[in-house]
């Protein structure tokens, strides 16, 4: 019983697990938010536009014989206009989170025949280890450099 005990300690001190709930927890009240917009303004264009009462989209619901409900076509749009809504904004935090991550990554420049080319930082020609741009004198291994470090550039792979 310990050991399911301690493994279970290390499961949810992990930080995934914790992301996750975060995740969870923003999603959720983000869903709140975009239900909100489609409910309120979304749901009521699509009347504007059908011409519904103000109740229910004209045309667009099927009244099922000896039921009180029907099969509601507005409601299955709404909730497709929701989900691409909420997948639109989780598309863009990606995107803005993958370029955030990315942000220490290599440029890329256009050569003269238009091939892309990869900045490559400054190494140290004894020891091989990054050093700064301008630097004479490599901060690793102290080796005096014969000039002052410069950026190249190499085909991106």
């Amino acid at each position: 019983m310990k050991n399911l005990v301690s493994e279970f300690k290390e499961f949810i001190n992990r930080g995934n697990v914790i992301d996750m709930a975060v995740g969870i927890i923003i999603g959720s009240a983000f869903t709140a938010i975009v239900t909100a917009l489609t409910t309120n303004i979304v749901n009521p264009l699509i009347m504007l536009i059908t011409g519904g009462n103000g109740t229910e989209v004209s045309g667009l619901v099927i009244p099922v014989p000896g039921s009180d409900t029907g099969i509601d076509f507005g409601a299955f749009i709404s909730a497709v206009i929701n989900f691409l809504i909420v997948a639109f904004i989780v598309f863009l935090m990606v995107k803005a989170f993958n370029k955030m991550k990315d942000g220490g990554k290599k440029h890329l420049m256009r050569g003269k025949n238009g091939e892309e080319l990869e900045e490559v930082p400054p190494t140290c020609p004894f020891c091989l280890e990054e050093i700064n741009v301008g630097a004479t004198r490599c901060p690793h291994c102290t080796a005096e450099l014969p000039a002052p470090a410069e950026v190249t550039y190499k085909p991106a792979e």
